[in-house]
């Protein structure tokens, strides 16, 4: 910390100690030590964490890029193509990008961090996540790593029913009761229609599963009929195979019921396919700065209770869960749009949004938390194989259903709004965060990838994260620098 002092002091007067210091800087961050270089104090370690297949990974945030990449590659047993998706090469094209949406006329990239410490339901998984934001990998791997002390994680997941919607208006003598008995009556042969529609899910055994039918007597236009219709889709998210149904059963249902069919969709509120993930946290894991952990624990609680009555905090707060979510989905080539609005509606069930978590002390004065949401994913369809990468990243979580990794996510969402929790109770969330959004300010700055670091350093060593400063710093920072000899 000395030298980050003196660096700091003498910015504005160049020396041969920042000059060197620099280019110490620099050359800690430049290509690729390998996981296994000897001056890596956690090589045998880290080593063994590999060997075994466990997320600890001693020192991976220490590595640069290149070895980290190696260390997966190696955990995850990547092959050469896989391990060039990695890297971006033959990853997603102009020409595959064109075949997927309108009008493209480019690529846009992000970076994939990887969350370590997370052990689910006795494995250790390493999760992969697509983000833009600094801190949420950093605190995805924090929260997995207070949860590892108590177990990790355990977790359930709903089978994959999707709910499809079919809207009935202009019913006869809007008598809603006797539309509703038309419909339960010709229940087997509305969801033999449904059923039909797809020929692989029945035999997987998915396909229609039930039919549910919704009055609304008062609404702006006046009295209709909802009918849900349950299809479970197996591995897929299955909007598709939905409205398919819903398309297919809409003819049968106007016939039944002498009604005008209108919407026939599906619903991304899907409560017929929730996942749960729970923890037990031992106080003492969450001691801090003198600070006691079974006072972390009771503010944990505290302030989760704020999100469980106030909309105004619930809504940050679920973001912060959505945070540790969203870049899973997105890596694995799932609809995030659709799994937040279903998250966001869900935890609004009770007619007010509140928190989708729970936090409480056990008889010990442990922290127990859990998180349950909708989490309509899948591992084959859509995103899932269309783009190169998402194949990439089910295979390091190790899905081998939808429902297994609607699990790992809920537990990374637990995870994220865990370490979210810790930090804003105890040194405030701004502390870690800007630490690491330095780097990004660098970058912002006009820095390139070499000095960010040493930028950076500055910025967190002064304690002015700031665009302004970083700019200033990143002038003195070439200023030092002895230019190249011309040839």
């Amino acid at each position: 910390m000395k030298g980050i002092r003196t660096m700091t002091l003498h910015l504005a007067r160049p020396t041969a100690q920042l000059r060197t210091m620099t280019a110490t800087t620099v050359s800690t961050r430049a290509p690729a030590a390998t996981p296994s270089t000897p001056s890596t104090p956690t090589t045998s370690s880290l080593e063994r964490a590999i060997e075994d297949r466990s997320s600890r990974l001693p020192g991976f945030h220490r590595l640069s890029a290149r070895a980290r990449q190696a260390v997966l590659v190696r955990w995850a047993g990547l092959d050469e193509a896989e391990t060039a998706l990695l890297g971006g090469t033959g990853a997603l094209t102009l020409e595959r990008a064109d075949a997927m949406v309108e009008n493209a006329a480019g690529v846009f990239g992000l970076p994939l961090g990887i969350a370590t410490n997370f052990r689910i339901d006795g494995r250790d998984v390493l999760v992969p996540m697509a983000v833009e934001e600094p801190s949420v990998v950093a605190a995805a791997s924090f929260g997995a790593l207070l949860a590892r002390a108590g177990g990790g994680f355990t977790t359930s997941a709903d089978a994959p029913v999707m709910i499809g919607q079919v809207q009935l208006l202009d019913l006869p003598d809007d008598d809603l009761d006797m539309a509703a008995a038309r419909i339960l009556a010709a229940r087997d042969g509305i969801l033999e229609v449904a059923h039909r529609q797809s020929e692989t899910l029945p035999r997987l055994g998915g396909g229609a599963k039930d039919l549910v039918v919704r009055p609304f007597r008062d609404t702006p236009v006046g009295p209709m009929l909802v009918v849900h219709i349950h299809y479970d889709t197996r591995d897929a998210m299955g909007a598709n195979a939905v409205n398919t149904a819903c398309e297919a059963v809409a003819p049968l249902l106007a016939e039944v019921t002498g009604g005008r069919v209108l919407l026939r969709i599906l619903s991304n509120l899907a409560t017929e396919r929730r996942a749960t993930a729970r923890c037990r946290i031992p106080a003492a894991a969450l001691a801090r700065d003198g600070r006691d952990g079974h006072e972390v624990a009771q503010r944990i609680v505290e302030a989760n209770a704020l999100a469980v009555v106030d909309p105004w905090r619930a809504a940050t707060h679920n973001k912060g869960i959505l945070n540790g979510i969203d870049p899973v989905v997105i890596a694995t080539g799932n609809d995030w749009r659709g799994v937040e609005a279903g998250a966001h509606a869900y935890a609004a069930r009770d007619g007010r949004y509140g928190s989708l978590t729970d936090w409480h002390l056990d008889a010990s004065g442990d922290l127990e938390g859990s998180l349950e949401l909708p989490l309509a994913v899948g591992i084959v369809g859509g995103g899932t194989r269309a783009h190169p990468q998402a194949a990439l990243g089910l295979k390091i979580i190790g899905a081998e259903s939808a429902q297994g990794l609607a699990r790992v996510i809920a537990a990374v969402g637990l995870a994220q709004n865990l370490s979210a929790l810790r930090a804003l109770v105890c040194e405030g969330i701004q502390d870690g965060h800007m630490a690491l959004h330095a780097r990004q300010l660098a970058l912002s700055a006009g820095a390139e990838t070499h000095e960010a670091e040493a930028v950076a350093t500055v910025l967190v060593a002064e304690g002015a994260i700031r665009a302004g400063r970083a700019a200033e710093v990143l002038g003195e920072l070439r200023a030092t620098q002895t230019p190249a000899p011309s040839r």
